[in-house]
């Protein structure tokens, strides 16, 4: 006899003011961690029910993360892709080429501009005093867009800000495996921010690639645990998927 493939439960601890956005944002992290596994279905009245929102915010959080590659519409309903490690290296991979036009762009700029940069690196420093996980990754997602903000460059802060969400939930499961000790991470920043500063074409690019490098073998890591995790330990968000 043929098994269903499950669906997720998910506690209600939101207000539905957010509706959507918090829709988009929980079921987008629980996917990049792997807590929801690959193949898993999302039932839309379920997820309404769960969530406390009507069915449209439901459709819609199903149709952004579909563009986002990480759910897929089938003839029975949408079900999780999740990321894969080749997912997970073409992302990086890319993100590498943004940030480093990015940064080569603002660098140059005849007036450049690094106060709000500045500023959220203090924002991450206060974070990581506190061991505020959260708190560090939101701060450092946004110095990182800062650059593009920087660059000048409508198109390019466009494409940065199409696949921000994703790293945003890839930066949140990286930062979370060096949650008892933030400060390394942070010195990474202070360095690169630095070499900015001093227009150091070299020294940026190798900062750069060193940093996202690190990050991406983390999230490989990560990868590599919820792919192990018995089906038992999949968390509250549902079952594995029948074979």
């Amino acid at each position: 006899m043929t098994k269903e493939a499950p669906c997720i439960r998910i506690c209600r601890s939101h207000p539905p003011v957010a509706l959507g956005v918090h829709v988009t944002d929980r079921l987008r992290r629980e996917i990049v961690s792997g807590q929801i596994p690959a193949g898993t279905h999302l039932v839309e009245g379920r997820l309404s029910e769960l969530f406390g929102v009507s069915r449209g915010p439901v459709r819609d959080s199903l149709r952004q993360l579909e563009a986002e590659g990480l759910v897929e519409a089938r003839r029975r309903g949408v079900y999780v892709r999740g990321l894969s490690l080749e997912d997970i290296d073409e992302l990086y991979s890319l993100r590498t080429m943004l940030e480093r036009e990015a940064l080569q762009l603002a660098m140059h700029r005849e007036q450049a501009d690094w106060s709000e940069a500045r500023r959220l690196l203090e924002e991450m420093t206060e974070a990581a005093e506190r061991g505020d996980v959260e708190a560090f990754a939101h701060a450092d997602l946004e110095f990182h867009t800062a650059f593009y903000r920087s660059a000048g460059h409508r198109r390019l802060g466009n494409v940065w800000a199409q696949y921000k969400p994703t790293f945003a939930a890839m930066l949140s499961v990286t930062n979370a495996q060096d949650a008892r000790d933030l400060r390394p991470t942070l010195a990474d920043h202070v360095q690169l921010l630095d070499a900015l500063a001093a227009k150091d074409d070299a020294a940026v690019l190798t900062l750069l690639a060193d940093h996202i490098e690190g990050s991406r073998q983390r999230m490989r890591h990560a990868h590599g645990r919820a792919i192990a995790r018995p089906a038992e330990q999949a968390g509250a968000f549902g079952r594995s998927p029948a074979q």
